[in-house]
């Protein structure tokens, strides 16, 4: 088992794919597949790819390993499948959050679909290579979380927050559209009842379970008791970060762009009033 770091534009300790007993989790975007394939080293070639979730952080790169593999399996959520098949949707609604295709392109690399007949649709519930799977909900409205009950290990992908090691300090992961406050809570509890000793996360490695679930919480209430006002928010945000990731504060910010944390709580304010 190892977190391999992806090296996002250059910088440590933004995005991790996690390698588990020849299973991929999260393989992270296209634009870092080449350091992927790297420090998998020549000959790699995995039984299967685990995604979380659609975003391009975590699935970017999928559609490009499985040209290269052709006949390994993908798990998703069945609310995020039909995007991995025709990704059309996804790029639009992304490329208004990052710039435009080109800013999409130049951020995380290529989105290559994946053909149907390489999916496994999940709804939550199963037991897939070795790991249970749960439907968690709040980040993303396709979000899913994978247990191994061997290791121990839970992988939660967003949904347990984000943490760049060595420092404890952790943001919830709070981008448009689909952020749940109350769902992401349940989503948490979820993960809680599988009792795992260790969460991994995409962004970025481990932690011990028990800590980093209760602190992804305390990080959802602060961020949403914060103000309304983006300049605000983002100002507060920053100086949290900066005090509680020190000389790591880029990666963090890198990681969760924080006028993306204000617009998904907006949006989720709007929603739910």
């Amino acid at each position: 088992m190892r977190a391999i770091d992806v090296r996002h534009k250059g910088r440590e300790k933004v995005i991790c794919c996690w390698e588990v007993d020849g299973v991929l989790i999260d393989p992270g975007p296209g634009i870092t597949e080449e350091t992927l394939l790297g420090e998998l080293g020549e000959g790699y070639e995995p039984r299967a790819i685990l995604l979380t979730h659609i975003h391009f952080d975590h699935a970017g790169a999928t559609g490009s390993l499985v040209r290269r593999w052709p006949q390994v399996p993908v798990y998703v959520h069945e609310r995020g499948a039909p995007h991995m098949v025709d990704p059309a949707k996804l790029l639009a609604s992304a490329g208004r959050l990052y710039g435009g295709d080109q800013g999409l392109l130049d951020l995380w690399g290529e989105f290559i679909p994946v053909p149907e007949e390489n999916l496994r649709v999940l709804e939550g519930g199963e037991t897939v290579e070795g790991f249970e799977v749960a439907y968690t909900p709040g980040h993303a409205s396709h979000h899913v979380a994978y247990f191994q009950p061997d290791s121990g290990y839970a992988f939660v992908g967003d949904v347990g927050g984000a943490r760049i090691p060595p420092h404890a300090f952790t943001v919830a992961p709070t981008p448009p559209p689909d952020i749940d406050v109350a769902t992401w809570k349940e989503s948490v509890a979820k993960i809680r009842a599988w009792s795992p000793q260790r969460v991994g996360m995409t962004h970025f490695g481990d932690a011990p379970a028990d800590e980093q679930l209760e602190a992804v919480l305390e990080a959802l209430d602060f961020q949403v008791s914060l103000p309304d006002d983006e300049a605000a928010f983002v100002a507060a945000m920053d100086a949290r970060i900066r005090e509680g990731c020190g000389e790591d504060a880029e990666a963090m910010i890198q990681a969760t762009p924080l006028d993306q944390l204000h617009m998904g709580l907006a949006r989720w304010r709007k929603k739910f009033g």
